[in-house]
């Protein structure tokens, strides 16, 4: 798949997929488990903007980043859900305690920049999702309409009525959506 960059000439999207074993090792390594529909795309193929599955460093990064982003919008008093309990009167019982909570969650799979793709359920057809701390939105209802929406634009086409419910990270989207159509 090309694009014509602003220059007007061709630039690629997208590069030679990741052998077996290398996504089996990037698996290992960071304790996760590729849906079937991220393995078949990413052995075909992987997009140049992508994680780099062989830079552990930038995937430690990126693994880490929907909770550091929530642990900030925590800190600065955005974001405390009342199910939690008692605002924690130290930053280090707060983020003991979100930490706690995102452990429970499924683990998300970092794509491009700050976009997630839920390790579970292990099924294909899991939603996408924009992580900035608090600011949590859908970016695709699914692995191929993600990509679709990366490259064509998010609003490019209808979203579907249903997206996949994914524990935590949909609440986050859903609450996220009314604070902001409350303001």
């Amino acid at each position: 798949m090309e694009r014509t960059g602003s220059s007007g000439h061709a630039t690629t999207r997208w590069t030679n997929g990741y052998t077996e074993s290398e996504l089996d090792r990037a698996q290992r390594r960071f304790g996760l488990v590729f849906p079937p529909d991220l393995i078949a795309l990413l052995r075909r193929r992987r997009p140049v903007e992508g994680y780099d599955w062989t830079d552990d460093r930038a995937i430690k990064r990126a693994l880490e980043w929907p909770f550091e982003s929530l642990r900030l919008s925590v800190e600065d008093g955005r974001m405390w859900w009342s199910e939690w309990g008692k605002w924690p009167s130290s930053a280090r019982d707060r983020e003991e305690k979100l930490r706690e909570v995102i452990s429970r969650a499924p683990k998300l799979i970092p794509l491009i920049a700050h976009r997630y793709l839920p390790e579970q359920p292990h099924e294909a057809g899991n939603p996408v999702f924009s992580i900035y701390g608090i600011d949590a939105i859908y970016y695709g209802a699914n692995l191929n309409d993600y990509f679709e929406r990366e490259f064509a634009g998010w609003n490019s086409k209808p979203w579907p009525a249903q997206i996949k419910y994914v524990p935590f990270w949909s609440e986050l989207v859903e609450r996220f959506a009314q604070d902001r159509n409350n303001s």
